[in-house]
């Protein structure tokens, strides 16, 4: 208990410097023009992450538990392509191949068969490009997916897997030091470094934890955990076939952008999806304990497709324009575009 909040209380510290000082190494060594908003803050947190949940093995202090050690691998390796491609452009394809792979090594060693173990790849892979997608706005990312790391952190105790346990609640922690520097007006962004690993390592700790067959409480619990990133990766595919726009391109027509065209501050539809993110998380804890049948909880799937419907009447602005970069952000989907090392702004 006392090393668990040794362990977050340095990860909210450590993030928060590492990440000012990446900011500032950016500033000094990055090509500038227009707005100079650096875009490997994600290096903050995957490194605090990992270093803080390996620190208790080196120091002698607590233990990994079984099937840590091969998840922090996999999810350095995401992390690794994410900050590869916030470096030059790297084709979606690479990107997805090393995901799949990291999450089928995860997947194996959860001992899941090979039709479940087949579904939760795929559950995987989809999940971690959710929360990449989701990163469009200051402080709309970190907050789900604090939210959504504290619940499955607590999930992950529930199921005696406290090194899972752990090692979501140092996450959480780190988002939350990033969040000093990412709520509105960002002072820099996650990137894919960091927007991948955070999806990665949440979606294939869910899998992890719940090694059990894929089942009605599984799936129903599982979804209540994802709400919020379900309902923007729909909400912007549905948009964007619908406006015949390419799918991966970026653009202001995520959650957070039509939020404020209904008024709402930057830091308001943060706060809200954040919000929202918990008590989607709260409902999943309960049918965890089981104390709501995951029958009971299907008016909860009700709500993606009425607000998809709803948020599509809000209008937003046409598709961002070309970028050299695929991860470049317009500025209405962040305080502002990243700066590119490899070659600035496209």
């Amino acid at each position: 208990m006392l090393y668990g909040l040794a362990a977050a209380t340095s990860a909210v510290v450590v993030t928060a410097l590492l990440a000012a000082l990446i900011r500032a190494l950016m500033l000094k060594f990055g090509r500038k023009g227009g707005d100079v908003t650096p875009h490997l803050g994600g290096i903050a947190v995957s490194l605090t992450t990992l270093g803080v949940a390996c620190a208790g093995p080196v120091l002698h202090v607590a233990e990994l538990g079984e099937g840590v050690a091969p998840l922090l691998a996999a999810s350095g390796a995401v992390a690794l392509i994410g900050l590869v491609g916030d470096l030059r452009p790297l084709g979606v394809r690479v990107r997805l191949v090393v995901e799949a792979a990291a999450a089928t090594a995860v997947v194996t060693l959860a001992g899941l068969s090979p039709g479940a173990g087949a579904l939760a790849v795929l559950w995987i892979v989809l999940v971690t490009h959710a929360f990449q997608l989701l990163d469009s706005s200051d402080g709309a990312m970190g907050a789900v997916a604090a939210v959504t790391a504290l619940g499955l952190a607590v999930c992950a105790i529930a199921e005696g897997h406290p090194g899972h346990g752990l090692l979501l609640s140092v996450l959480a922690a780190a988002l939350t030091g990033f969040l000093l520097h990412n709520w509105y007006p960002a002072r820099i962004h996650l990137g894919d470094c960091g927007s991948l690993f955070t999806g990665f390592l949440l979606a294939s700790s869910a899998v992890a934890v719940h090694t059990r067959e894929p089942g009605e409480q599984t799936c129903a619990e599982l979804f209540a955990l994802t709400l919020v990133v379900v309902t923007d990766t729909l909400l912007v595919l549905v948009s964007r076939l619908r406006a015949g726009r390419p799918i991966l391109r970026p653009g202001g027509d995520h959650i957070a952008h039509r939020l404020r065209k209904l008024g709402l501050t930057t830091q308001g539809s943060a706060v809200v999806l954040g919000a929202a993110a918990l008590a989607a998380t709260l409902v999943g804890l309960q049918i965890h304990e089981g104390r709501i049948d995951p029958v009971a909880a299907l008016p909860l799937g009700l709500v993606v497709p009425v607000a998809v419907v709803l948020l599509l009447r809000v209008p937003v602005n046409g598709p961002a324009s070309r970028r050299r970069t695929p991860h470049a952000r317009t500025p209405n989907e962040s305080a502002g575009a990243p700066v590119d090392l490899a070659g600035g702004l496209g």
